[in-house]
C-alpha cells in the first residue's frame, strides 16, 4: 500500500487529504506542527458570540468551498452576509462607496460624479481612461504602476488601493497584476478603456432579481466547524493526523521521500507540502526552490471588541469600511461584524473587528496586546461614537500570514512547479503561497495537488 505524507492540517492539507481519499488507496499522514487543525482559520465562541480570530469568511461565487461543505453534510450550516453600504475612510471622513463600483472602477457615471472620495480632477483624470490606448502586457507589472495609468493616482489612492491591498495586506505597488488581477487588463485590452471594459462585464453578467444576495458564505458556527469536520471526515476515512508534529527536513532517495518528522525519519511514496511558504523554504536548497527564501510575508493583526448596543453609535446601514493608505490611522480596516453576520453575536450586542498591519510596518511586532487595542480604539474614536470600555477584547497575532505576490511571482511560481516535476517526482506544493490566497482557492490547490498525486500513484 502507498504512503503519502500531508504536511500541514490547515484548509489545504486537509482539503488535499480528502480528495486523495476519493482518488486513491494511499494510507495518508497529516503532519501538524501546532495541536490543532485549520492553520490560520480559528472560531471562538462564548455567550452567544462566534468569533472569527483568522479569515473572517469565503466568496461564495467561487463555489469548490460550498461544494466540499455540501458533500460534508452541512449545507444547512451555510449562511450568507447581510449586505449593506461598504464605506471608506479618506480624508478624515467616511464616505459610502460609489454604487456600480467594481473593485473601486466605476461603471456608473452618477454616483461617481457625487462622490466626495475625489475631487474635480480626480474624477477627470479618472474620465481619461477612456482616450489613454492600453498597450499589450508582455512583462508583468504592479498593480499600483496599471491603475495609475488608467484612472490616476486620487482614484487609485483613496478608491481602489483601500479595497485591493486589503485582499491582499499587500503594497500595491509591489503587488503583481497578473497573480492577483489579469481580467482588469484583458478587459482593458479588448475594450480599449478599463471602465468600459468593466461596465459591459458586469451588464452582461446574470441579473439578480429581489433583495441583493451577500457575496459571502459563513457557518453557523464559524469556519472552524467546517474544517472540525473535514478533519473528522478524513480521519473516519482511516488518515492520521499527527499534532505537535515538526517536519525538519525533506530528502529524495531511492524513489521515496525521507521525511524527519520531531527528528525521526519517516518514509512515504508521495509527499504534499501545504504550510506557508516561510515554513517549507528551510527544507530546500535547490536553486530555484530559493525564490520562497526571499518571498515577502506581511504581519497582521485583528482586535475584536464586543460592546453592548447602547455603547456604540453607528446609525450607518452598512458592513464595515477600509481605511485609504494616506490617513494618519493604525487601522487598515474594520468589520461591524454584528451587522454584517446576524450569528456573530447575541442580540443587543456590537462586535467591531479592526485590521492592524500594512507591508513594510512593524506595528504587530513592536506592540503588547493592550497596545493594539489602545491603538484601534484610538483610530475608531475618529470614525464613529462608542462610549465606555468594551466588554472583553481579543487580539489576535497573525505573524507574516499574508504571502506577497511581487511583480514577477506567477513567472517564478512556473519555474518552481517545472522543477519540482522533473526533481522531485510525488511532490507536490499548495497553499496560499502560489495561486491565490483566498480559502476556495485553498481548497482548490489541495484538490489539485491530490488529483496529480493520485494520477502518479496509480501509474506506478
Amino acid at each position: 500500500m502507498k504512503k503519502v505524507a500531508v504536511i500541514g492540517a490547515g484548509i489545504t492539507g486537509l482539503s488535499a487529504a480528502y480528495y486523495l481519499q476519493q482518488q486513491s488507496d494511499a494510507q495518508i499522514d497529516i503532519i501538524e506542527q501546532s495541536k490543532r487543525p485549520g492553520g490560520k482559520i480559528k472560531t471562538y465562541q462564548r455567550d452567544g458570540y462566534t468569533i472569527e480570530l483568522g479569515p473572517e469568511s469565503y466568496l461564495a461565487r467561487k463555489t469548490i468551498m460550498t461544494e466540499l461543505a455540501e458533500e460534508l453534510g452541512m449545507a444547512d450550516e451555510l449562511v450568507t452576509n447581510n449586505t449593506g453600504q461598504s464605506y471608506i475612510y479618506a480624508r478624515n471622513q467616511l464616505f459610502p462607496m460609489p454604487s456600480g463600483s467594481v473593485m473601486g472602477i466605476p461603471t456608473e457615471l452618477k454616483p461617481f460624479i457625487k462622490t466626495g472620495l475625489l475631487s474635480p480632477a480626480g474624477k477627470l483624470r479618472v474620465g481619461m481612461d477612456y482616450f489613454i490606448k492600453p498597450k499589450e502586457m508582455t512583462t508583468d507589472v504592479s498593480v499600483g504602476a496599471f491603475f495609475r495609468k488608467r484612472l490616476g493616482n486620487e482614484a487609485l489612492e483613496n478608491l481602489i488601493e483601500p479595497l485591493l491591498s486589503g485582499i491582499y495586506g499587500a503594497d500595491i505597488d509591489k503587488l503583481s497584476l497578473k497573480s492577483t488581477f489579469p481580467n482588469f487588463k484583458e478587459q482593458e485590452e479588448k475594450h480599449g478603456s478599463l471602465i468600459k471594459g468593466m461596465r459591459i462585464q458586469k451588464s452582461s453578467a446574470p441579473k439578480s432579481t429581489g433583495k441583493p444576495k451577500g457575496q459571502f458564505r459563513q457557518f453557523l458556527n464559524g469556519l472552524q466547524s467546517f474544517i472540525d469536520k473535514l478533519a473528522e471526515t478524513v480521519t473516519a476515512q482511516g488518515a492520521a493526523i499527527h499534532y505537535q508534529s515538526a517536519v525538519t527536513g525533506i530528502e529524495y532517495r531511492n524513489n521515496q521521500y525521507a521525511v524527519m518528522v520531531n527528528d525521526v525519519e519517516k518514509h512515504y511514496d508521495g509527499v504534499i507540502i501545504a504550510v506557508p511558504h516561510t515554513v517549507f523554504s528551510k527544507w530546500f536548497i535547490d536553486a530555484p526552490l530559493r525564490y520562497f527564501k526571499h518571498m515577502a510575508a506581511t504581519s497582521v493583526a485583528t482586535v475584536v471588541m464586543a460592546f453592548d448596543e447602547n455603547q456604540v453609535n453607528n446609525e450607518e446601514n452598512g458592513t464595515g469600511f477600509v481605511i485609504a493608505r494616506n490617513s494618519d490611522t493604525v487601522i487598515t480596516a474594520c468589520t461591524w461584524t454584528d451587522k454584517k453576520w446576524a450569528h456573530s453575536a447575541p442580540a443587543g450586542k456590537v462586535l467591531l473587528r479592526a485590521y492592524v498591519g500594512r507591508p513594510g510596518d512593524n506595528v504587530v511586532k513592536n506592540h503588547s496586546d493592550e497596545e493594539l487595542v489602545k491603538l484601534a480604539r484610538h483610530d475608531l474614536d475618529k470614525m464613529m461614537h462608542i462610549k465606555g470600555e468594551p466588554e472583553f477584547t481579543i487580539v489576535t497575532r497573525l505573524m507574516q500570514s499574508m504571502p506577497q505576490y511581487e511583480v514577477g511571482h506567477i513567472d517564478r511560481v512556473k519555474v518552481v512547479r517545472e522543477y519540482v516535476e522533473k526533481q522531485y517526482p510525488g511532490l507536490w506544493l499548495a497553499g496560499a503561497s502560489f495561486e491565490a490566497v483566498g480559502l476556495p482557492d485553498c481548497v482548490k490547490q489541495g484538490k489539485e495537488a491530490a488529483t496529480a498525486l493520485a494520477v502518479e500513484l496509480n501509474h506506478h
